[in-house]
């Protein structure tokens, strides 16, 4: 059977009675089997537990018809899990050695939410180790590859999830973006990643990498069904302190899209320079007002992110040392313990306020920066990273440059912004091109409304890295 593009593709066929969602589950599993060998997207499957949630649906939707989806608004629809959500039952090994034989006793609040609205969990994702990673390299279990050029890497730490989907072995996935984790490998593998605001979307149950800046978010398609997603798991939520109810800031007046100068730097790509800018004049050829900005402290950003996040990072990983689950820490790979080092050093006696507090006020100036910003406009333009995927390998032996792929994506987590990754195009080479939306916090309403404009007005078609 052709699998469908969008979960309203699916929930159709499934109403007409089309396909069933076990020959759905069927068709994903066959297109894993063929193509997954060489992708390396997925981690663990969870074939018998898709099945009987599949047969849930079919059997709901024979006695309810279109009612079911009232009460269901994900029904039938498949969903991978990048496998730092903890997935009742079924092996969670943050892609670490450390984990390699964990099976949680209870599932993370994003994933119960999804099941509840009616989603079909298909497996676990690869990706960067803990999350550490910014091309999917890192993970204990082998690298990702890129589906439409497999030399070359989908991106991370999310590198799975977007793999995934862009090669259609699932209809939407999570990711969690720290510094540009959802964005960049959305980017590089042609689909839409959303990184919600700050304390939107509860973590409770997924595994932390840096606990101020970690965001829960999305992989899908188009941005419709991210939105739909979306909806489910956003709110408030008694196991996590952090997450608030979204304020909608929806405004009648004219949307302005601010265009930074500080991310159209020296090393831009000309390519992902000019699709960014192809994509502003769509948005101006709808009446859109486009506006040049400066947010003067992004230059500081990385350096900002690079003490914060292994400074979390030290504190987070110290739980596992072997005693309660888990292998002991001989099992902890180059990059994480790298970054254990690094932010144990920032953070000790007669270091704390040369790096970690300094960084701390720094990332109050780039708070403020966005502040002001959106006082004058509702959005910001940017591309996500400075080129087109790059090739396996290429950054793998120089941290400092795989580091400065998180350059353009890293701010918004420093300041708990929402945004939005959408593709464009592709390069001259055959690589996913794209830009990415940013807001003031629980601006999501606006972005996703941006978003769509975009994909309307230039009849956006989701694509298949292969057939």
């Amino acid at each position: 059977m052709e699998i469908p593009l969008t979960i309203k593709e699916t929930q159709e066929g499934l109403i007409k009675k089309k396909f069933s969602a076990v020959q759905l589950v069927d068709a994903y599993l066959a297109r894993i089997e063929k193509f997954d060998k060489d992708i390396n997207s997925f981690l663990t499957l969870s074939e018998e537990m898709a099945y009987l949630q599949a047969k849930e649906v079919d059997k709901k939707i024979e006695e309810l018809g279109e009612a079911a989806f009232d009460k269901n608004p994900l029904l039938g629809v498949v969903v991978a899990h990048k496998d730092l959500f903890l997935t009742k039952g079924l092996r969670t090994t943050a892609a670490s050695k450390v984990l390699e034989n964990f099976v949680p006793v209870y599932s993370a609040t994003v994933v119960k939410r999804l099941e509840d609205a009616g989603a079909i969990t298909l497996g676990k994702t690869n990706c960067d180790a803990w999350a550490h990673g910014a091309s999917g390299e890192n993970s204990d279990f082998g690298s990702t590859k890129n589906p439409w050029q497999k030399e070359y890497v989908p991106g991370g730490s999310s590198s799975g999830s977007a793999a995934a989907i862009s090669a259609q072995f699932s209809l939407i996935a999570t990711g969690t973006d720290t510094g540009g984790s959802i964005r960049q490998p959305a980017n590089f593998c042609g689909i839409v990643g959303f990184k919600p605001t700050y304390g939107v979307v509860p973590r409770y149950g997924v595994i932390a990498m840096a606990s101020s800046l970690d965001s829960v978010g999305h992989f899908g398609m188009t941005v419709d069904d991210v939105e739909k997603v979306f909806e489910v798991t956003k709110g408030e939520d008694e196991r996590d302190s952090t997450v608030k109810n979204i304020r909608s800031n929806k405004s009648n007046s004219k949307i302005k899209i601010g265009i930074p100068k500080e991310y159209f730097i020296k090393g831009l790509d000309s390519e992902v320079e000019k699709s960014v800018k192809e994509a502003a004049d769509i948005f101006k050829s709808q009446g859109i007002e486009l506006v040049n900005i400066s947010l003067p402290h992004t230059k500081y950003a990385i350096s900002v992110y690079y003490i914060v996040q292994p400074a979390e990072v030290s504190s987070n990983l110290g739980r596992y040392d072997g005693i309660r689950y888990g292998k002991n820490r001989d099992s902890f790979g180059d990059e994480a313990k790298r970054r254990i080092m690094l932010g144990t050093y920032v953070l000790s006696a007669g270091y704390y306020d040369a790096y970690y507090l300094k960084a701390q006020k720094v990332r109050s100036k780039i708070i403020e920066d966005f502040e002001d910003a959106f006082n004058k406009v509702d959005a910001i333009i940017a591309p996500v990273s400075p080129t087109p995927a790059f090739k396996l390998g290429e950054k793998a032996e120089d941290p400092l440059q795989m580091y400065l792929a998180d350059v353009l994506t890293a701010a918004a987590n420093v300041a708990g912004i929402p945004g939005l990754a959408i593709p464009s195009g592709f390069s001259s080479k055959g690589l996913p091109l794209g830009f990415q939306l940013m807001g003031a916090r629980f601006s999501e309403p606006t972005l996703f409304k941006l978003g769509k404009l975009y994909q309307r007005t230039v009849g956006w078609k989701p694509k298949i890295a292969f057939q």
